[in-house]
This record gives C-alpha cells, sequence and structure tokens, in this order.
C-alpha cells in the first residue's frame, strides 16, 4: 500500500506557517499526538527549521525534524528535495510520516519513537527516555 508522504503541492504552494501549526496540523494528519512531534522537533533540532547536523558516516540530518539524507531518493519521489527540507511545514509532515511508518511496524510503542533516532536497540531506548523525560517536563 502506498501512502501519501504530505500534501506537497498544498505545502509548497501556501506560505509558510508557523510551527507549532505545521506541527499540529501534520500530527493531526498522521493520527499522532502533537506532544509527541513536538518533543521529537524540540530533541533533534531545538525547534530550527535551519538545522543541519553532518554525521560520521557523511549523511546529513536537515531542518526542524532533522530528516537524514538517506531518505532522499524515497522523498524524491513524492517530489521533495532537500531544499524542501528547510521549509519547516514539509519536515514536519515528512518527520511525521517517518514517525508514523514506525509505529506500523513496530506498533505504537517507544521502540517505535527511539527508531525515529537510531537503528540499535540500546540507542533507540536512550532516544526514547529523552523524549519521554522531555513529554514529563524534565
Amino acid at each position: 500500500m502506498r501512502y501519501a508522504v504530505l500534501p506537497v503541492i498544498a505545502l509548497l504552494v501556501l506560505p509558510t506557517m508557523a510551527r507549532a501549526d505545521c506541527i499540529d496540523d501534520a500530527a493531526a494528519y498522521r493520527h499522532i499526538s502533537p506532544r509527541l512531534v513536538r518533543a521529537i522537533a524540540q530533541q533533534e533540532s531545538g525547534m530550527r527549521a535551519n538545522a543541519i547536523n553532518v554525521n560520521a558516516n557523511g549523511s546529513e540530518d536537515i531542518g526542524l525534524m532533522q530528516i537524514n539524507s538517506s531518505w532522499l531518493p524515497k522523498l524524491a519521489r513524492f517530489g521533495i528535495q532537500r531544499e524542501h527540507l528547510f521549509n519547516a511545514c514539509v519536515n514536519a509532515y515528512v518527520g511525521t510520516w517517518i514517525l508514523a511508518s514506525n509505529f506500523r511496524q513496530f506498533g505504537p510503542t517507544w521502540k517505535a519513537v527511539g527508531a525515529y533516532n537510531a537503528t540499535s536497540s540500546s540507542r533507540q531506548l536512550v532516544y526514547a527516555n529523552s523524549i519521554y523525560r522531555r513529554l514529563q517536563g524534565h
């Protein structure tokens, strides 16, 4: 089954909305808690749409939700290019789509949250605990 990443045309044509609005909209679109999506965006970029991180393996994490460049070939099939990920709204929808795919794969679990950031179980646990603490206000 093929899932639409996001309503690309609307997001690329409409002016950029406030980050919180985009996060709320993206979370609602994927039926995910906006608090969870916001906690991930805060953890990943400090809510900065222009954030870039270069990883040890040469890949990049881009934008608000730090979308890894390894996603670019798949996103290109939906018309999303690297420069689009600096748009906070596009990035919020893509990040939420990735999180939703983790929930489909692992169920609505902390492993799915951890898998947003890491592939190893130990790193997933560390990341999920960090997100949990953010949600608890610590």
